[in-house]
């Protein structure tokens, strides 16, 4: 099979298709990308998803955000085909020599202003009626260039949204000579309009602040030691890069050459840098602090961390969210019946009650303005998408909005103990001493003994001894007996390291030593015996016990204090662990419940129990021992993003951080997008019932109307784009 084409009116098309994963063309298919202007609402999408139900077309996606059309469709339809259909909709296809003006539409809706408040000064002055004709309908024409295109491509589409509505008004109120409130209708919704499409814009810098991370360019070694600068989606894998101090890194990469401290908040939010020398990786967005590192490149730009936030960020924000999906449902249906109800207003009243057909029309257009449902309409996607690029800057990556609402209503918490809570890995807890030797003297002997294996207990002791600073002794005739431990020769002494049963095998187990092991085991620490071994005239001895526990996160108490102060009322422990260590550590963390020995389908098992209990409940994990569980739930956590690229494929959630004071920042987002979409829904319709109301009893105009839709539009926008700064834990 041929490569499937892939198609793109615009050069600057973003690095990372967001939707490329999931509009996968086949033979005979093609995925053409366009990059659009004057796409800011949701009416603009429905419009083109509907001049887009055509023969050959498999799936469109509007990306709002992103300001770009995808289309999968059969490759006998050309792109000039597909962009006269889109532009039917007043949507403009954007190419090199046609970019966005970003002050044209501010000019008009000015101009627009100006001509309008010319207009009202004359006539309040009683001048010429010509010349304030001629000014208010400048206003009309220049405000409704940027309404009544939409208005006709929609009733092209036999369909009715907002610039109709707003489009009948301004015909209605010239028709009844109301030059002035036509010129107020059109000026204040363009200006409303404007005032959306600012917000998207401002949504989407922020996302695209996240390309700006990484450089353009970097610098490749050639064979003769010299660099020659390239462009990183040139980048070949095993390729060699310079980053010299104060750089951003272009890629991932693994460094062969230097040392230095990386800067990795730009991609995970940490804001502490981390040590980064030979055999580690590093990560394409993050900074090099201090000195040169020479990195060879393990993946290319479009399969970088970075990357895969981008793409994350862009696929999040087309999901819809619970209650978007419900005002798009309620829009549809509201739309057809405010004009009906407009129409019935019009015409009962003078046909069967003798009203005057005038002042009926007049009521009817006020109706048709004040129903107007921009601020309904625009409640939630700028919520959303406010919230979404605000939790990726501070490296939580959420997969869409209905994922944050469900977010927002988590009560319960089950979290995997080991990588988690805990460190996820052994260290030593204390050394109990039996006879004269120092502490020092006995992990000089473990150390010793453990310095060839790469067992994670050995790693411990090592890593302890080095930290000390302790000397490595040379060992001779080493041997390693299975199931018991090690044993060799140091300075012309056997030594023996290993556990209980290599103790009492050789003779040197004691009460004391029974005793001690019994009250560690209580405690679900780890042992081991460190012992003189018997040879010659040496009776032997035990010298010493080497206890080894994992640790709990140094954060994990103030994380759990987060969670509840967050609304998480019940943590609960789900461990593959024995229940003694699991039980252990969650006494000391406070925690009631803490439930161990389970394999992957028990805590599968139990998250449903949970769920029967709670409804809602969240499982961190690590994105792939704790996939079924995660599953299972209502919102899977997976921590670790920089440390695994499996975790973005599982989870609901992946905190780009092991830090789980981020699982509490996330629940606190959640929530608070959640009140502002409930408070930005019950203005919006809270708003329109008083004015109906006011219409009807004769207290309203057009005038009114329009400001009141103007105003609860701009309220709706600011209330969401708060969303944006998001600051400590988003409380």
């Amino acid at each position: 099979m041929r490569e499937p084409k892939q198609s793109c009116c615009h050069s600057d098309q973003i690095k990372s298709n967001a939707l490329t994963q999931d509009l996968l063309a086949k033979e005979n298919e093609v995925l053409t990308t366009f990059k659009v202007a004057n796409m800011d609402c949701a009416d603009e999408i429905k419009a083109i998803n509907e001049a887009l139900k055509i023969d050959g077309v498999l799936k469109v996606q509007a990306n709002l955000v992103t300001a770009t059309i995808q289309i999968l469709h059969a490759n006998k339809l050309s792109e000039y085909q597909l962009k006269k259909r889109i532009e039917t909709t007043a949507v403009k296809i954007l190419d090199e020599e046609n970019s966005p003006t970003k002050n044209q539409n501010l000019n008009i809706v000015t101009a627009s202003g100006i001509f309008l408040l010319i207009g009202l000064i004359l006539l309040w002055a009683k001048m010429n009626s010509i010349v304030i004709n001629i000014c208010f309908f400048a206003s009309i024409g220049l405000g409704g260039s940027l309404v009544f295109p939409k208005a006709w491509g929609s009733l092209r589409q036999k369909t009715f949204n907002m610039n109709v509505l707003m489009t009948i008004a301004v015909i209605g109120a010239v028709g009844i000579r109301e030059f002035s409130e036509a010129a107020a209708v059109v000026f204040l919704f363009s200006l409303s309009e404007l005032l959306e499409s600012l917000s998207i814009q401002r949504a989407r810098k922020a996302i695209q602040e996240l390309l700006k991370i990484t450089p353009q360019k970097a610098d490749v070694i050639q064979s003769d030691g010299s660099t020659a600068q390239v462009d990183v989606s040139e980048l070949q894998i095993s390729q060699l890069i310079r980053v010299r101090a104060g750089e951003s890194i272009p890629v991932d990469g693994l460094v062969t050459s230097g040392t230095s401290t990386v800067n990795q908040a730009p991609l995970t939010g940490e804001s502490v840098p981390v040590l980064r020398t030979v055999g580690e990786s590093v990560f394409a967005g993050t900074i090099n602090h201090e000195g040169s590192l020479v990195v060879q490149v393990t993946k290319l730009f479009s399969d970088t961390k970075i990357s895969q936030v981008i793409r994350l960020v862009e696929e999040a924000q087309s999901q819809r969210a619970i209650s978007q999906k419900f005002v798009d449902r309620f829009a549809e249906v509201y739309t057809p019946t405010v004009m009906m109800l407009a129409m019935l207003t019009f015409l009962i009243p003078p046909l069967f009650f003798s009203g005057n057909w005038h002042d009926w029309l007049y009521k009817a257009l006020v109706l048709l303005v004040i129903a107007c449902p921009c601020a309904l309409v625009i409640s939630t996607p700028v919520s959303i998408v406010s919230s979404l690029t605000a939790l990726a800057r501070k490296g939580v990556l959420v997969k869409g909005g209905a994922i944050l609402e469900v977010l927002g209503k988590i009560r319960v918490l089950a979290v995997d103990k080991t990588g988690t809570l805990t460190e996820g890995k052994p260290k030593v807890q204390k050394i109990i001493r039996f006879n004269s030797m120092s502490e020092d003297q006995i992990l000089e002997i473990a150390m010793a003994l453990e310095a060839h294996s790469t067992h994670p207990i050995a790693q411990a002791i090592v890593d302890l001894s080095e930290q000390k600073d302790i000397s490595r002794k040379q060992v001779d005739k080493f041997t390693n007996i299975s199931g018991r431990g090690v044993e060799a020769i140091i300075d012309g002494h056997s030594y023996l390291l290993g556990n209980h049963r290599f103790a009492h095998d050789v003779g040197i187990c004691t009460p004391d030593l029974e005793k001690t092991l019994q009250d560690l085991e209580v405690q679900s620490l780890s042992i081991v015996v460190v012992g003189h071994k018997p040879h010659g005239e040496c009776k032997g001895e035990v010298i010493g016990v080497i206890a080894l526990g994992d640790s709990i996160r140094a954060e994990s108490r103030q994380a759990l204090q987060n969670l509840k102060e967050a609304g998480v009322g019940n943590v609960i422990i789900l461990s593959g662990d024995n229940q003694k260590t699991v039980s252990a550590i969650g006494g000391e963390l406070g925690l009631t419940e803490a439930y161990g020995d389970l394999l992957p389908e028990d805590k599968a098992k139990y998250i449903d129990h949970l769920k029967s209990k709670y409804t809602t409940v969240a499982m961190i994990g690590d994105g792939v021992n704790d996939a079924p569980a995660m599953a299972k739930s209502s919102v899977g956590i997976a921590m670790g993003f920089v440390g695994s690229d499996t975790a973005i494929e599982t989870a609901d959630i992946t905190l780009m951080t092991d830090d789980l004071n981020q699982v509490a920042v996330a629940i606190s987002a959640g929530k608070r997008t959640l009140r502002v979409i409930q408070f930005n829904i019950g203005f919006a319709l809270l708003t329109k019932a008083i004015f109906l109301i006011l219409t009807f009893l004769g207290y309203s105009n057009l005038w009114i109307a329009v400001a009141a839709d103007t105003g609860a539009t701009l309220l709706v926008i600011m209330n969401s784009l708060r969303l944006l700064n998001c600051q400590g834990e988003m409380k």
